[in-house]
């Protein structure tokens, strides 16, 4: 600012762009309120015409706009009955560009049938062998699958750390069972449950054989506009950072052959974020800003599904084409942190990641997102040989056992444990970080078409028999009785609350003599039957059994093969810049992995897109199903559920699986080194540590008040030491002061180390 004049000025503008902002607000205001009422009443109409005995769900979902999904949620009694086997005849889905939502069926609430008490798996015994294999891989006996040895089923203490002792454990609330919890779907009993233990006709996953089409890439810091590329650098003039001004400025620089742009640090998008109330408000405005002559947003290309933009808070993905020349602007954070690197260094980690991946992959190519290129490389570790088993591709599962895994199998574990469970002060803060964590739980997973085990079929089992199936890969409905004296963290998943769910709809019940029914994974009901406290009472409801198989081993022996060569350069290659471009690259293979197994889960599929304000501001007509989920100056942004695709490598089975080994092994599991009293795996998790000590769980981390003493070998699923505070501190209550905790620990232990 120069002088006072020219302030005066600016605070008059500012006042007039506040007189502009005022009535846009009061605009947006009255249309979400007009919005609401008009939704309530569609709802309210698709339950009455529902209630109609020849009701279709597809019809109500065209005449009222949204997905069948969305009719079925509030019409249950409308879930199609899929027959137990599809005729022969049915075409297999050819559609390039089309994704239609297909009928869903009932999510039906939970009954209280009677359950089958689970036998005790810590009495001693061989591990048992899975039921119906008829080929069964040697046990990988660094996983945590087999019984524990133990000389007596009586419950016994977890080991504390050595010389720690948590600060007083206020009194535990007394059990409560909140009648708001969200009520999980359950497969029909009978025939109509067996309806749904079928294969999909004509869908599985095969071998590729082509080779993807190899894109050239660069790479942009957009705050100081270094550009590499295989030429070079050059630094760019990029203005303000606008898309038009990105896309001019690169394509002066490069040749039109160039298909993606890296942003490597600058963040673009959300230059205005200040602005706005939501980020994602702000990265819309940034991807449909004014473009340059002749460019257009991407609408299609051959067969890929992913054209036009992908609205996301961090990691947007912007397309574009201009003729036959087709472009896209990425974050490079989707493959890793870069921690400040340069451009340069940037591109050096691609370079090394492709190079560490070609000793596994001749036809490796790097897709725009490790997600992408992760399932690739899966998709070519398929057998092929003639004879092999599973030659003719992985049988893809129903859509309702699709759909009943994505209601009942979370992710990673996201709790943050608040006071009277813990004291107000803690004598410190540790984080402890499971390495590479999703590939120790690869080295097998159910294939084929599961078998159904009811209460009644679990019943009449043999112990052995019992024992076999909850050792297979499985998802269980269960009762859980927490024992009345249990003082530790909870070991189960269960649905939160609707009311208070949020961004984190499981929860994990602690209180003893509580019971509530859930689903789990088979390693969760493991671990909480011979967990190294005290077992709990588990009632089988229903289940799902698979074969036995190893369908993610050899992708994932090649990913950490991988992964282990790029930390060896990391740690001893004589230059700085390509120890951390070794660095980046084997981070960014632990994504390929971990969001290569996400895409497994196959959720329904969410589309995104903008449609330009009309004249004086007026609001245009958005896609059938979608829902308004932005308002700029200049556009408004959806978007809507498309529902489960037919997809050849929907495998959420293989994908809840790693999730549900995970989260147990969180709680206790082995590590890469050996105890030196048993010979046996070391073990460690919050189960290890004191009662009253976790403070927190994030995915692959647990945060506690005393420090463990784990051995670290630097093996997948070891727990490295990431941060500590030795001193007390206050006990975090919100995301906020856990997430400024988080920071101080990692500055603090890495202050300590050097």
């Amino acid at each position: 600012m120069t002088s006072a004049k020219a302030y005066q000025d600016g605070l008059a503008e500012l006042r007039g762009v506040r007189d502009e902002i005022k009535p846009r607000e009061k605009q947006l205001a009255k249309l979400q309120a007009e919005l609401g009422k008009l939704r309530a009443d569609r709802d309210e109409k698709i339950r009455t015409l529902g209630a109609y005995e020849k009701a279709k769900p597809d019809r109500l979902a065209t005449s009222a706009g949204v997905s069948v999904i969305d009719v079925v949620a509030l019409v249950p009694s409308l879930g199609p009955q899929t027959p137990a086997s599809a005729p022969a005849s049915t075409p297999p889905d050819t559609s390039a560009t089309e994704d239609r939502p297909q009928p869903q069926n009932a999510a039906q609430a939970i009954k209280e049938p009677a359950g089958a008490l689970a036998p005790d798996l810590r009495a001693p015994a061989q591990p048992p062998q899975p039921v119906d294999v008829t080929e069964t891989p040697a046990p990988d006996t660094t996983e945590d699958q087999a019984p524990a040895q133990t000389p007596s089923a009586q419950p016994t203490a977890a080991a504390p750390s050595p010389a720690v002792t948590p600060a007083t454990t206020p009194a535990r609330p007394a059990p409560a069972v909140d009648e708001q919890e969200r009520k999980l779907p359950s497969i029909p009993e009978g025939n109509d449950g067996d309806r749904w233990i079928y294969a999909e006709p004509n869908l599985a996953s095969k071998r590729p054989n082509f080779k993807q089409a190899d894109r050239q890439m660069v790479f942009l810091d957009a705050a100081t506009g270094v550009l590499a590329s295989r030429t070079g650098t050059v630094t760019l003039d990029l203005g303000t950072g606008s898309v038009a001004e990105i896309l001019t400025a690169v394509y002066a620089t490069v040749p039109t052959t160039v298909e993606r742009i890296y942003i490597t640090a600058g963040e673009p998008w959300l230059r205005n974020a200040e602005r706005h109330q939501f980020l994602k408000d702000a990265v819309a405005q940034w991807l449909n800003g004014p473009l340059p002559q002749d460019w257009t947003v991407e609408a299609s290309r051959g067969k890929d599904r992913q054209a036009g933009h992908l609205v996301h808070p961090r990691n947007p993905v912007g397309r574009w084409q201009r003729g036959d020349q087709h472009t896209e602007i990425r974050s490079v954070g989707e493959w890793f942190d870069a921690e400040g690197a340069d451009p340069v260094t940037v591109r050096t980690a691609f370079i090394e990641l492709w190079r560490a991946l070609r000793r596994h992959w001749d036809d490796v190519v790097l897709m725009g997102s490790p997600s992408q290129t992760g399932r690739d490389l899966w998709a070519r570790t398929i057998p092929a040989k003639e004879g092999a088993k599973w030659a003719g591709g992985y049988p893809v599962m129903s859509q309702e056992i699709r759909g009943l895994l994505h209601a009942t199998a979370g992710q990673g574990r996201t709790e943050l444990i608040k006071p009277p469970r813990v004291p107000e002060r803690v004598p410190g803060w540790y984080e402890s970080d499971r390495t590479f964590a999703y590939a120790k739980h690869t080295w097998t997973s159910g294939v084929g078409v599961p078998q159904r085990v009811t209460a009644a079929a679990f019943a009449a089992m043999t112990a052995k028999e019992q024992a076999n199936a909850l050792f297979s890969p499985s998802h269980w409905q269960v009762r859980v009785t927490i024992p009345q004296d249990w003082n530790h963290v909870g070991l189960l998943p269960a649905p939160a609350p609707a009311s208070t769910s949020g961004d984190r709809p499981w929860h994990y019940p602690f209180e003893g003599g509580r019971t509530f029914t859930t689903w789990a994974g088979g390693a969760e009901i493991n671990l909480a039957l011979r967990n190294p406290i005290q077992p709990w009472r588990i009632e089988i409801l229903d289940g799902l059994v698979w074969e036995k198989g190893d369908p993610l081993k050899d992708w994932s022996n090649k990913l950490k093969d991988a992964w282990r060569a790029l930390r060896a350069v990391a740690d001893v290659h004589g230059d700085e810049q390509q120890r951390q471009a070794a660095r980046l690259a084997s981070r960014a293979v632990r994504s390929i992995l971990l969001y290569g197994i996400g895409t497994f889960a196959q959720r329904p599929r969410i589309t995104t897109g903008s449609i330009e304000l009309g004249a004086n501001g007026e609001v245009p007509e958005i896609p059938d199903g979608a829902k308004l989920t932005g308002l700029s100056d200049t556009h408004v942004t959806w978007e809507r559920n498309a529902g489960f695709a037919r997809d050849q490598y929907a495998h959420p089975e293989w994908a809840a699986g790693v999730w549900s080994a995970a989260r147990a092994a969180l709680l206790s599991g082995p590590t890469g080194a050996k105890d030196p009293d048993t010979g046996k795996p070391a073990r460690a998790g919050a189960l290890h540590l004191p009662a009253g000590s976790i403070l927190a769980f994030r995915t692959d981390a647990i945060y506690s008040s005393v420090r463990p003493d784990w051995p670290y070998s630097g093996e997948p699923g070891d727990y490295l030491l990431k941060g500590a505070l030795a001193w007390e501190q206050h006990t975090p209550t919100t995301d906020e002061e856990f997430y400024d905790l988080q920071s101080l620990g990692r500055q603090a232990l890495e202050a300590e180390r050097s």
